[in-house]
């Protein structure tokens, strides 16, 4: 019914996950090419930095295995599109340890956890349902999302923010940008949209801070990097403008906050550099987050006057406060996860049930009439009472053979355990 194949940052190091992470574009013609060659089955891939996922359902036959949908993946990531069911697996490029397989309810609840925030390298992520999202609309784009799996991203979606409504998981940043940006530049700034963003280095730190920037409304962003290509990839992705290194000075005496994040082995900025700068700031307020080991900026900056220097030691504090609160908030969410994927899987027994059910229904509905007919054909001296008689007995005894498998059905089913019995009735009474 479902399955999940894939890989994450639990299962595989960074450089196993690159060899399955899957751009939008890619992603979209992976699905074009699959609703082409496989479209019986539906299908979502969710591929993000710390993870991609193949998720496929199916409601009247058995899903392609995990060695095909592993072969798939890599197929279409290398970009060979002649993929055939009937084709040997792709040389093993991804050790078989680092996969996970999970069906069914255990996929369900899964996706739940991870559009929750619950699966994330950073607790409690609220980007990541943003990216469930996108995968889903994207498969609906493709025409790859059936019912199954449009129920079960839409169940996601609403789990999600159940989690962030009715627990306290996102209300505490454990991540250092998000608390430097959220716990104090929005304390000392009333709003960040007229704020000049000078960002030193073009890291993972630097790109995770200004997300959390931008977030917030900064606009004017300007990077600096010693390589300036790096500064260039990373201000364009945030409608930034870039400088050159050994311009830093000049850019700093109009800055409003100042995020540095290089791998400077020396100070960026020492005392006496600011001190010079200090005198044409105008005493303008000036927030600055040194998020490098060792420092950017010597720590005697953070005394001189309208000056707001954090350090990571300085942040770190509130950083393990906010994981201690992040974590109690952690089994309230997973029990909504399991009761939503408890849910998910008995509707959609139900579901099949019910098909089931009514093609049982219309096949002794068939019989019956049939043999009526044949009846009566052969008595046409019969009575009008009499043949209401024989009719209304055929119905009761129809109904009565019919009612202790759907009475079972009905009652495996809301269960979420029925897919062995439906398919001994499907194989019993040859309903496709």
């Amino acid at each position: 019914m479902l399955r999940v194949i894939g890989l994450n940052h639990h299962s595989s190091p960074l450089d196993v996950r690159e060899q399955l992470a899957f751009t939008p574009e890619q992603a979209a013609e992976a699905l074009d090419v699959w609703q082409d060659t496989t479209a019986d089955t539906e299908a979502v891939i969710l591929s993000t930095c710390n993870r991609t996922e193949f998720y496929t359902a199916s409601q009247s036959q058995a899903l392609p295995s995990s060695e095909f949908l592993l072969q798939f993946l890599l197929e279409q990531k290398n970009n060979k599109k002649n993929l055939k069911k009937t084709g040997t697996l792709t040389p093993a490029v991804i050790p078989v340890s680092h996969i996970f397989i999970l069906d069914d309810a255990d996929a369900a609840e899964h996706l739940f956890s991870v559009s929750s925030g619950l699966d994330s390298m950073v607790l409690g992520d609220m980007q990541i349902s943003s990216q469930v999202k996108s995968a889903y609309q994207q498969a609906l784009e493709a025409e790859t999302a059936g019912t199954i799996l449009h129920t079960l991203f839409q169940t996601a979606l609403k789990t999600a923010k159940r989690v962030a409504t009715e627990t306290d998981l996102h209300r505490h940043k454990v991540s250092i940008p998000s608390i430097a940006v959220t716990d104090f530049a929005m304390r000392i700034f009333e709003t960040l949209h007229n704020k000049r963003i000078l960002v030193f280095g073009a890291g993972e730190m630097a790109e995770e801070t200004l997300t959390y920037l931008t977030g917030e409304g900064g606009k004017d962003i300007t990077v600096l990097n010693r390589h300036r290509e790096r500064a260039e990839a990373l201000a364009a992705k945030f409608g930034g403008t870039t400088a050159d290194w050994d311009k830093k000075f000049e850019v700093m005496r109009d800055a409003d906050i100042i995020v540095s994040a290089t791998g400077s082995s020396e100070p960026v900025v020492t005392l006496n550099d600011y001190r010079t700068i200090e005198k044409t700031r105008g005493g303008k307020t000036l927030f600055v987050l040194d998020l490098a080991v060792p420092r950017d900026f010597a720590p005697e900056i953070g005394k001189c006057s309208g000056v707001y220097l954090y350090s990571i030691d300085d942040l770190q504090e509130t950083c393990s406060k906010n994981r201690t609160e992040r974590d109690k908030a952690v089994p309230k969410a997973e029990r909504i996860v399991k009761q939503t994927a408890q849910e998910f899987i008995r509707d959609i027994a139900y579901r099949k049930s019910g098909i089931v059910i009514q093609k049982l229904r219309e096949r002794w509905s068939k019989t019956k009439e049939a043999e009526l007919e044949r009846l009566f054909n052969k008595l046409p001296d019969l009575t009008a009472k009499q043949r209401e008689e024989i009719q209304y007995t055929m119905e009761r005894l129809t109904a009565k053979f019919l009612h202790p498998p759907m009475e079972s059905l009905r009652g495996e089913s809301a269960g979420g355990e029925a897919s062995a019995l439906l398919n001994a009735l499907a194989k019993l009474f040859k309903i496709s």
